[in-house]
């Protein structure tokens, strides 16, 4: 890897039907950045009181509430509702909140101006009543993204588990609709179109973003160096030799992408490193073999190539996997692609292939890396890594 210095739409519709009374609330025409300072509620909590009183809610966004029962997750026609929920996951509108946007907010909230905040978390004040006869909040007086001072979800809202693997999993309905039921060609040129909408992150937005994605599950305040696999500081990143960097799995050279916005600043392939160890790895590729690297245990090192530790091996081969089907080369980014070298310079390959895939296969998904996962696409870019949701793609594709 180099050294650092330093929704989309989706597929298909979601049906439910949900009632409640009427009450029209005054329109306030308020230009507002930010939510009221009083304690938020749950989407349950607003849907259990559709009384016409204020009040300020968090939820995630699902998409486009057309009627009743329907919300577009794809194909949005307009910035003038969005549908909250309690989980990002949720798929029933009864228990969606229908949010009116307002000309004050829909240049910010509106999901046809910005289809990426679908799986984001906003935060809405306004009155609590009937929209679409379904329960919602109107007249909004400030919206926010975010949670603020996110509620403690009920028992019957909890948060979003992590993403099963394996055949089936919660998104194939939806997200990963039109890649069901294919194999090679056919199931990789699919999963390019799905994940090619995203989100896209600045260099320095990076920073925050694996602060969340890569915290450690014991200790709020740090991160989990991927090599290392040393728990440390968040605040503790930059260019000393003690300090966590931007660590590019797909090294930024094979391609020569750089740290532009795109491949350069994909969260899916980018994990905090020790700033020594990211210098050791450089723009190797991946094979088994070399010298023990001392500040990251299990991991080897030669030449030409670098071997993670176990525990990590599955995670770097479904980053590379990803980075291998998300750029295809059609937007103006390299046409990456994964073979049997482990000389491949400059050019936008990276091997070597056949151990990449007895790495995905030897270390399976675990709960870390399906939380990454989801953290990327519900706060973050808003696209998904198909091989952490189902890791049997990787065969049907490559063998």
């Amino acid at each position: 890897m180099d050294m650092k210095s330093s929704i989309r739409p989706r597929t298909g519709r979601l049906v439910t039907v949900l009632t409640a009374a009427v009450t029209l609330a005054v329109p306030v025409a308020v230009v507002a950045t930010s939510a009221s300072a009083a304690a938020t509620s749950t989407v349950a909590q607003a849907l259990a009181t559709q009384d016409g009183r204020t009040a300020t809610v968090t939820g995630y966004v699902i998409g486009q509430p057309t009627a009743t029962s329907t919300v577009l997750t794809s194909g949005y026609t307009a910035d003038t509702a969005i549908a909250l929920a309690d989980t990002a996951t949720e798929t029933g509108t009864s228990r969606m909140l229908y949010v009116q946007i307002t000309a004050d907010y829909r240049s910010t909230f509106g999901l046809l101006t910005n289809p990426s905040l679908r799986g984001r978390q906003v935060t809405a004040t306004g009155t609590l009543t009937a929209y679409f006869s379904h329960g919602g909040l109107k007249s909004p007086t400030a919206m926010s993204l975010g949670g603020g001072s996110t509620p403690t979800p009920t028992a019957t809202t909890a948060s979003p588990t992590p993403v099963p693997t394996g055949s089936t999993g919660p998104y194939d309905s939806t997200y990963y609709a039109n890649a069901m039921g294919k194999t090679g060609s056919p199931l990789r040129t699919s999963l390019h179109t799905i994940i090619r909408t995203q989100t896209k992150l600045s260099y320095d937005q990076v920073w925050e973003a694996l602060k969340d994605t890569d915290q450690d599950p014991a200790n709020a305040n740090n991160v989990i160096l991927l090599y290392s696999g040393r728990s440390q500081s968040k605040s503790s990143n930059g260019g000393g030799a003690n300090d966590w960097n931007r660590e590019h799995v797909w090294a930024k050279s094979h391609g020569d992408f750089g740290t532009a916005t795109g491949p350069g600043t994909d969260v899916h392939h980018l994990r905090p490193e020790d700033v020594t160890v990211n210098s050791t790895r450089g723009n190797k590729d991946f094979d088994t073999g070399g010298s023990a690297v001392a500040e990251a245990p299990g991991s080897y090192s030669d030449a030409d190539s670098f071997e993670p530790r176990n525990a990590v091996k599955g995670d770097v081969a479904r980053m590379i996997m990803y980075m291998a089907i998300r750029y295809e080369g059609d937007d103006g980014w390299p046409n990456l692609e994964m073979n049997n070298s482990v000389t491949n310079g400059s050019a936008p390959y990276l091997g070597r292939l056949p151990v990449l895939l007895q790495w995905h296969r030897q270390d399976p998904p675990d709960a870390f890396e399906q939380r990454r996962n989801q953290r990327i696409y519900e706060r973050w870019q808003g696209n998904r890594n198909p091989f952490v949701d189902h890791p049997e793609w990787a065969t049907a594709i490559w063998g």
